[in-house]
This record gives structure tokens, sequence and C-alpha cells, in this order.
């Protein structure tokens, strides 16, 4: 078995030879196949059950994209290079569920505004898909050398508060008790958690 330095290596060796662009490619197809599931009668209610899939799909990709820096951090392991993609596709797949919500759903522009502000957990969802959305617009380099480094990073802080965002909406909209949210909530609590500053300790 090879050594956990040996492993980083190997796979960091793989990450500098393949392009980021076959996750935007994996990312199409798969929501592709999601909708024509919902299509083929994957559950007596299609729309729900594919609004439910591109949400749970987006917490996955945020999942992964937080990732990316506790791996290269603790495990020396760098993946950066598909951060950029990963983030976008969190984007996309929240887009694609609050479409299906508002087009398919609740089909009436008045209905999908009176939900968003008198259902809470419609609200919390709501305020992470409009933070992502500067996130989305500055995932290039044009808006790297614009913002700068810094201005640049600070603004992606964002995904910090998507992140718990998008948890509660997801703890929310469970009916019931219900331990797949809660274990999505404490995966984003912990990766958000490993960039906390180290504490310094005093010498005795």
């Amino acid at each position: 078995m090879a050594a956990p330095g040996a492993l980083a290596q190997r796979v960091n060796g793989w990450a500098r030879r393949v392009p980021a662009w076959p996750l935007y490619a994996f990312g199409g197809l798969y929501m592709a196949w999601l909708f024509w599931q919902a299509l083929n009668g994957v559950s007596v209610e299609p729309i729900d059950w594919l609004e439910r899939a591109y949400g749970i799909t987006a917490l996955k990709f945020l999942v992964a994209t937080l990732a990316v820096t506790p791996l290269r951090k603790f495990a020396g392991v760098n993946l950066l290079k598909f951060r950029r993609a990963l983030g976008l596709l969190v984007f996309f797949f929240v887009l694609a569920h609050f479409l299906v919500w508002a087009i398919l759903d609740v089909q009436a522009l008045g209905a999908v505004w009176a939900d968003i502000v008198k259902r809470p957990y419609i609200t919390i969802g709501m305020g992470a898909f409009l933070l992502l959305i500067p996130l989305a617009l500055t995932s290039n380099n044009a808006s790297v050398r614009r913002l700068g480094g810094a201005g640049w990073r600070k603004l992606h802080w964002l995904t910090y508060p998507v992140a718990v965002l998008g948890a509660l909406h997801y703890i929310w909209l469970a009916r019931g008790f219900a331990i797949e949210p809660l274990v999505y909530m404490a995966i984003l609590l912990g990766l958000l958690a490993t960039r906390l500053p180290a504490r310094r300790v005093a010498a005795a």
C-alpha cells in the first residue's frame, strides 16, 4: 500500500494531466439524466422528486467544493484547478432547483413571491441562491484581475453563509425527523471549521 505522501503525489500528478472541462460535461449530462428520470416515472410526484434531486446534487457539489482546501491543507492533495468548476456546478444545480420549483411546481409569479415571503425555509433557500449569483458571475479570471486577489477572496467568503443556509433549507424542508439533512449540515460545518485559524498556544 502506498504511503499517504506518495498517494497524494500520484493524485496530484493525475490532477495536473486532467482538464477541468469534463466536470462541466458530467454536470450537464447528470442534470439531463435526472430530468429524463422525472419524465419517465421515477416517482409518483416527478416534479417534487426532480426539485429535490437538483437541490441535493447542489449540496453534494458544495461539499466537494469546500473539501478542496482541507484536502490540500491536511492531505497534500491539490485539486484547486477543479474548484471553480465545482462551484459553478453548485450554482447551476441550485438554479435548476429554483426553476423547477418556480416554473413547474408553483407556476405563477405572484405565488412564487408569496411563498418566498411567507415560508421561512423558502426564504432561506432564496437567500442562499441570491448569494450564489455574485459568486457565479465572478468565477472567471477577468473578475480576479478586476477585483484583485484579496478582494476576490473576500467576495467568495460568501460561500460560507451559502453552505449554512443551504443546509438549513434542506433541514427545514424535510418532513419530520430526517438524518440525511443533518448529516449534510454536520459535514458542511466540519469543512467550514477547518478554515478557522489555529489558536496559538503560549509557550510555558
